[in-house]
């Protein structure tokens, strides 16, 4: 009888600590929205998904040139996250004849060059704590 309420206890023990482990969250704050018109995106992305599909998209309003999301239920890892200002609210990015955007955008760890942003230069790392970012356009 003590051996099968050990194996219980091990197992319920097991089970919480996985599903602890697995609800972990990201909020992304941009600090610097440009007006309070329209909405931010937001994109999170692991290093296979970047650029493509993203595995959490949320968009928030604008209050006082701030936006924040709060993506939850994630597993520790790498992610990177994206973002834009969709001054114009029609849900997607615009860009110039030339290719270049005509709207802010931003990435996690705010390292922004000429082009698309690279998932090296925006991968964070969610450990056993949540994380909070900030981003800048």
């Amino acid at each position: 009888m003590k051996l099968i309420v050990a194996i219980l206890a091990t197992t319920l023990l097991f089970i919480t600590n996985s599903i602890t482990a697995q609800n972990k969250s990201i909020t992304a704050t941009v600090v610097n929205v440009t007006s309070d018109s329209g909405k931010v995106g937001f994109a999170l992305y692991n290093k296979v998904t970047f650029m493509k599909t993203p595995i959490k998209s949320k968009e928030a309003k604008i209050v006082e040139g701030k936006s924040t999301v709060t993506f939850e239920n994630l597993i520790p890892g790498e992610y990177a996250i994206i973002c834009y200002h969709d001054k114009n609210d029609n849900d997607k990015m615009d860009f110039e004849s030339n290719g270049m955007p005509k709207e802010d955008y931003g990435a996690s760890n705010n390292v922004m060059s000429f082009g698309p942003p690279q998932y090296n230069d925006a991968k964070i790392v969610l450990n056993d704590k949540n994380l909070s970012i900030d981003i800048r356009f």
